[in-house]
């Protein structure tokens, strides 16, 4: 049986806005397991974003209970929640947002240093994770102005896995790359997640779902579904149809 990693009960969020409340996540009951790629898919406007906020810590639920493990985060203070995630989550995001004034090395020695002084040790995990997503010595030396998009983002994925978290959440992270790129960092998350990375991505895109071995479909505050895909396989077909046949159900 696999391992839960995170779950809520009754996880709702609302914000006020013009003067009326707007209930943006509804009572969500959902657990994540390790080694899962789980993609949340759903139209604009759903709550996929301020789910996988509320899931990450990044957010505060208005009601409802998050627990990481055995620490219930929904109750800790920001401060608190700052450093948890640190150890505990990565985060791949649309926008990389890489430090200019900072070499891409750097970039990730810095976000390695928050959680550990051993910057020998820092070093040598950052020079095994940038050889597995393909990025040379060269480029680590460069600012992120001197190197392409999809380098960047391959960069922001090792940033996100330098502390070695539990779970790798990611917001469309293949958003504002060309398709070839785009499929350069989903074969980077895949790649990972075969290695047992936990991966949780928002996307709108199909071929980036077709990734998932688990999509939820999320429609107006609540889980409207869920399809088991599987692990994932190349040219899958099967697969395709598979997802396709589920999103249609859900009025995708």
């Amino acid at each position: 049986m696999k391992k839960v990693l995170l779950k809520t009960d009754n996880l709702s969020k609302s914000f006020s806005s013009g003067g009326a409340m707007q209930h943006v996540l509804k009572n969500i009951d959902l657990k994540l397991y390790e080694g899962d790629f789980t993609v949340i898919m759903g139209a604009s406007g759903a709550g996929k974003s301020t789910l996988l906020y509320a899931l990450s810590g990044m957010d505060t639920p208005t009601l409802g209970r998050i627990t990481f493990g055995d620490t219930v985060i929904s109750d800790m203070s920001q401060d608190a929640l700052a450093v948890f995630r640190r150890s505990h989550c990565g985060f791949v995001f649309q926008q990389i947002y890489l430090i200019e004034g900072m070499s891409v090395m750097d970039n990730i020695l810095a976000a390695g240093l928050l959680v550990s002084r051993d910057k020998k040790a820092l070093c040598e995990n950052a020079r095994k994770l940038f050889d597995a997503v393909g990025i040379s010595p060269e480029t680590q030396g460069k600012f992120p102005s001197q190197i392409s998009g999809g380098e960047a983002q391959r960069a922001g994925i090792v940033r996100a896995l330098i502390n070695c978290p539990e779970i790798l959440f990611a917001d469309e992270p293949t958003g504002a790359l060309n398709s070839k790129t785009g499929l350069d960092v989903l074969d980077t998350l895949t790649g990972f997640n075969e290695q047992g990375q936990s991966v949780v991505m928002v996307t709108h895109d199909m071929r980036s779902a077709r990734r998932g071995n688990r999509v939820l479909y999320l429609k107006d505050g609540v889980i409207l579904g869920e399809c088991d895909l599987g692990k994932y396989v190349h040219g899958d077909m099967a697969r395709h149809e598979k997802l396709s046949g589920f999103l249609k159900e859900m009025g995708w």
